[in-house]
């Protein structure tokens, strides 16, 4: 009785995670915020633009976690992208500050019950795993001390005409069949183009980069590449989850890239929002796969230029 108790109780905790976590992103984009295009580089924000890393390995996070990070960097003014778990503070020969307030990560996994290992021993039938989510605490590096100096320096943007031939090289790298001009950009998975206008078409030049890179991560879906569900018509929910998918994957490369995030399709947000509400777990979805969709894209960089992606449970299990 107790055990089914626990595993209703943890059930519970999985859902108000999902819950809690919706509804943060929610508030935001109902607030005017978009989470994965904040104010980077202003006084409001204060840190470097970046993808959130964990200090100690050098890794950097990957899906929901992402957009945690950003958000708490952007709100509480961090100055950096470095974050620790407080036994890693203490690992490194430095501390949390006394009365610093850590930020929620979370780790993703799946484990089979033991009824469940039960019921497959007596039917002959495979297990079935049951997802499961747990919270686990990170301190930015702004919030330690006596850490040592190497873990806590940001390194700087690259400059803008470097940042610019590297996002061209990747697109010729992808092997994506990649067609200039017109006066839309979009992508046909039917038959696996894409098409983006001139870069005499765009207000700045690096306006073409972003746009690129949206219309790559949607192709990054394709059945020959990363084999997501591009099928969803027009206003449908499928479309506006893949849109929501490559609007975080263009954000994380150009974050990665040097170059800061925009909206690309600000009309979409009141359908993103609509799509939460109806599903909580719909955010986390779209993150993951933008995490996915963003690592195959900038796995055509420079072996010395790619991203480390940390591995959500590596960082989370020697955390426990």
């Amino acid at each position: 009785m107790a055990r089914h108790h626990r595993g209703a109780r943890a059930g519970s905790d999985r859902t108000n995670l999902y819950d809690d976590i919706t509804d943060k992103i929610i508030a935001e984009l109902e607030a005017g915020r978009v989470p994965w295009v904040q104010p980077w580089g202003t006084p409001e924000a204060g840190a470097l633009l970046g993808l959130p890393k964990n200090a100690a390995t050098g890794r950097q996070y990957s899906g929901i976690n992402i957009l945690l990070l950003w958000g708490a960097v952007v709100e509480r003014g961090f100055p950096g992208q470095g974050w620790l778990t407080f036994r890693q503070a203490l690992s490194l020969g430095g501390n949390v500050r006394k009365g610093e307030r850590g930020t929620t990560v979370v780790y993703a996994d799946r484990f089979i019950p033991d009824d469940e290992k039960q019921r497959a021993r007596e039917t002959g039938e495979e297990a079935q795993a049951i997802p499961f989510l747990k919270r686990f605490t990170v301190f930015n590096t702004a919030q330690c001390e006596n850490l040592p100096e190497d873990v806590t320096v940001a390194a700087p943007p690259p400059p803008p005409g470097q940042i610019e031939t590297t996002v061209e090289a990747l697109i010729k790298a992808t092997g994506i069949d990649f067609r200039i001009g017109g006066d839309r950009a979009f992508y046909v998975p039917a038959l696996d183009y894409v098409v983006v206008p001139p870069p005499a078409a765009f207000f700045e030049p690096i306006n073409w980069h972003r746009t690129a890179l949206h219309e790559l991560s949607h192709a990054s879906g394709h059945h020959s590449r990363l084999g997501r569900d591009l099928g969803g018509s027009f206003g449908s929910k499928k479309y506006f989850i893949e849109e929501c998918v490559a609007e975080l994957s263009s954000a994380f490369c150009c974050a990665a890239l040097g170059i800061k995030p925009t909206v690309r399709h600000a009309d979409y947000i009141g359908a993103w929002i609509d799509t939460m509400r109806e599903d909580n777990r719909a955010i986390f979805r779209a993150a993951s796969q933008a995490s996915k969709a963003a690592d195959w894209l900038l796995s055509f960089l420079p072996a010395d230029e790619q991203p480390a992606v940390e591995a959500v449970s590596s960082i989370d299990r020697r955390a426990a």
